[in-house]
């Protein structure tokens, strides 16, 4: 198994050295960076490239890593896509929504099983377990859920390259699609109308740290690529706070927050169906499940996990690996999830950008009739 990668930053980084773990039979054959950061997770002899398209010819690998920057990521899954090799692409998948439909008529020629992608929520064991007992819980009705981020890692959305939207697409997309996916699944539908109001009021001169503790906090997580030095004054666009409301097809709909600077940080998720309701926090680590009737129908703790294991979203990184490796191996024919639902989430998050912006709701019926035009779902 030849694996090559654009970019090998941290996240490439981590994830690589866990793919390498799993399929000890994985070599990582060749790597483009302009300035790679994390190059000792995946092997300081590893060859180095000056263009992706050579290395894809020079190599022919089995697996295409795409860990660019995500204003980057088509044009490295178009030379994936022209060299015939399979791809994984860490999310969001495209940046603006004319890159998406680019990519989906791409994907209708090339068939959307050559393009794996990291939205790793769906691998997790809250979303195993929640799957497991969804049939329990009647049609979905309502949903409130919310993406609570510490400080530490606000201040490096806010230092990083992240930080600008030409480069990240912004904080919605960026970070949260793992979210808008998880609950276009729990629905079993996508959204129609979306609301959204945000911007920045936290990462702003006036509450930059005044102690040696605080400012050390604020710089707890690296950054390196077009980074800057201070969050409080940084150059970036991003918001640092955003509540959105969404009205789904199938009539259910969605309260959801996120917010860049909560000290005690948690990502909580309550869903309600006609029959039963399920509750959450994949931080907080723990799932319930409660029938109409009051009988509990799942009680998960999940802070008894391996530490090691649990360190990386949720645990959720070594059981994506582990299905990734299954799939490459031929041992599972399917994975859950694919690009398609990628790319609808990042839909989703560009319109809720585009109804913050512009102020009022923003109907999405002709995004998905241009998007089902290239008939990428069976």
């Amino acid at each position: 198994m030849k694996i090559v990668t654009a970019g090998i930053g941290l996240r490439a980084g981590h994830v690589l050295s866990l793919l390498k773990d799993a399929m000890p039979e994985a070599e990582v054959v060749g790597f483009y960076d302009p300035q790679p950061t994390h190059l000792a997770m995946i092997g300081e002899d590893t060859p180095r490239f000056e263009d992706v398209a050579d290395m894809l010819a020079q190599t022919k690998p089995d697996l295409f890593f795409v860990g660019s920057p995500n204003s980057f990521h088509l044009e490295h899954i178009k030379l994936g896509l022209a060299a015939g090799v399979r791809i994984f692409t860490e999310k969001p998948v495209v940046t603006t929504k004319s890159e998406t439909m680019e990519l989906a008529s791409l994907l209708a020629e090339h068939g959307t099983d050559q393009v794996m992608v990291g939205l790793v929520l769906r691998y997790s064991q809250h979303m195993v377990d929640l799957r497991a007992v969804m049939d329990q819980l009647g049609p979905i009705v309502s949903l409130e859920a919310n993406e609570h981020i510490g400080p530490y890692h606000g201040a490096f959305f806010m230092r990083d390259w992240r930080r600008m939207i030409r480069w990240s697409g912004g904080f919605m997309l960026e970070k949260c699609c793992h979210d808008l996916d998880i609950y276009n699944m729990i629905t079993g539908a996508r959204p129609v109308e979306v609301a959204s109001f945000g911007g920045r009021k936290s990462f702003v001169p006036q509450f930059a740290p005044t102690s040696n503790t605080e400012n050390e906090i604020m710089h707890r997580k690296q950054s390196v690529w077009e980074s800057v030095p201070d969050a409080f004054h940084s150059d970036g666009d991003i918001i640092d706070y955003q509540t959105a409301i969404l009205r789904y097809d199938s009539g259910a709909s969605l309260a959801f927050h996120t917010n860049l600077n909560v000290p005690d940080e948690h990502r909580r998720f309550c869903v309600m169906g006609a029959l039963g309701m399920a509750e959450g926090d994949f931080v907080r680590g723990y799932l319930k499940a409660t029938a109409r009737d009051g009988s509990i129908i799942a009680d998960h703790d999940y802070t008894q996990g391996d530490p090691a294991h649990m360190s990386a979203h949720y645990g959720a990184d070594h059981m994506m690996v582990a299905d990734i490796a299954a799939f490459l191996r031929g041992d599972s024919k399917t994975l859950p999830v694919g690009v398609v639902d990628a790319l609808e989430a990042g839909l989703v998050a560009m319109a809720l950008d585009e109804a913050r912006i512009n102020g009022g709701m923003v109907r999405m019926h002709d995004t998905w009739a241009e998007f089902d035009e290239w008939k990428l779902r069976a």
